[in-house]
């Protein structure tokens, strides 16, 4: 994509933000902290994101999250696995095997088994996983290159519709953040309308579900 194409688009996008009440008009006044998803929001999110063609997962609270990963990768054989520096000690998968991202380059991405990160934001009405570039996320590229990808969604970061993630985000968004929406593994259908999975990211993606904090 050329300079002057990508600014195009970056100016649309901002037009379109502007005209949207409530979306960026006012960061000072969101929300410090989001609240707690309510369940039927979490089994939306869930059964959309099945839809998508993710594997969910779903467990009862933070301390079943880190045997719930352990059986995802065990699933997939994955041994050789990166997870994002700010990923939490008790999310941390068992095994020799297991090591931050780092400033690992495309190589080493690439011959990893999987990756295991947190997210951002989830939205419940399009079962789309929302990375912004932070510790939980990890750098996009970590998302992007290894053929596996093990996402933790929290319940409190459930919200109902993509505005309100927006909202949510415009901090984020306002300072240059990285933020990638995921739904579902990567896949076109470019080429004779014969979808092609893996193409622009991971073939596969575990979605690791937490009901209640």
């Amino acid at each position: 994509m050329s300079t002057s194409a990508r600014e195009d688009i970056l100016r649309g996008l901002r037009r379109a933000l502007d005209a949207a009440p409530g979306v960026v008009d006012d960061v000072a006044a969101l929300p410090p902290a989001r609240p707690a998803a309510a369940p039927e929001r979490v089994d939306r999110f869930a059964e959309r994101a099945a839809d998508y063609r993710g594997t969910v997962t779903r467990c009862a609270g933070v301390g079943a999250i880190g045997a719930a990963i352990d059986a995802v990768l065990g699933r997939h054989g994955a041994c050789d696995v990166l997870v994002a520096d700010g990923l939490p000690a008790a999310w941390r998968p068992a095994g020799a095997g297991v090591r931050d991202a780092g400033a690992a380059g495309v190589g080493a991405l690439d011959a990893a088994d999987g990756v295991v990160t947190g997210c951002a934001l989830a939205i419940a009405e399009t079962g789309t996983i929302v990375l912004d570039g932070g510790a939980l996320s990890g750098r996009r590229l970590i998302t992007l290159v290894p053929d596996l990808h093990v996402c933790v969604v929290l319940a409190a970061q459930v919200v109902a519709t993509t505005a309100d993630a927006l909202r949510l985000l415009a901090p984020a968004i306002g300072a240059g953040a990285p933020v990638t929406l995921v739904s579902g593994p990567s896949a076109t259908s470019d080429i004779e309308l014969s979808r092609v999975e893996g193409v622009h990211g991971p073939r596969r993606l575990e979605v690791v579900v937490v009901d209640e904090l």
